[in-house]
């Protein structure tokens, strides 16, 4: 029984809602964003609260529910506040600064790093080791994050590399010289 997709979605002043053809969208200060709505769920608007309803009370639907409920609640969220993951980078030279629609960064390579910033995500660089990804897709802001993070994963033996700011890399110890 999903109990997350029973709650009903607080909808905020400055954010409109549209329902239609088994589409959400949703409209608010920072963009516009859409969601399309699986077959079995249904959703509606009534005094200002969005209502996420499902059709078949099986137990995959019951998911489904409560999945489409925590999406158009993170759309709501994304085009009011926004996302944003913080990156820090760690090692000798090693450094980033976004130029126009392109990341570049230094990691120890013979060459330069050079990441395309994708549409509707941007990037700031405020320190050369220190990258900030901020977006109105939540899942976006993520999967760019992953992808400049994996250019160069941060190592358990030195801790370089780049990692998400508050990220905890355990440390091994290196080899033992033998005697």
């Amino acid at each position: 029984m999903s109990r997350i997709g029973k709650k009903p979605i607080e909808i905020p002043k400055n954010v409109k809602i549209g329902i239609a053809d088994n589409k959400v969208a949703v409209e608010g200060p920072k963009g516009k964003m859409e969601y399309g709505v699986p077959g079995n769920i249904r959703v509606s608007l009534k005094d200002n609260k969005l209502f996420v309803e499902r059709s078949l009370p099986e137990k995959e639907a019951a998911a489904i529910q409560g999945v489409t409920q925590r999406v158009i609640s993170n759309l709501i969220k994304g085009v009011t506040e926004g996302y944003k993951k913080d990156l820090e980078i760690r090692g000798v030279g090693f450094k980033a600064q976004a130029e126009g629609k392109t990341l570049l960064m230094n990691l120890g390579f013979s060459h330069q790093v050079k990441y395309p910033i994708p549409d509707g995500i941007t990037i700031n660089t405020p320190k050369p080791t220190i990258i900030i990804v901020s977006g109105i897709d939540k899942v976006k802001v993520g999967e760019v994050s992953a992808e400049i993070r994996s250019y160069f994963k941060p190592e358990p033996y030195t801790g370089k590399g780049i990692r998400y700011a508050g990220e905890y890399v355990r440390h091994k110890a290196g080899k033992t010289v033998a005697k």
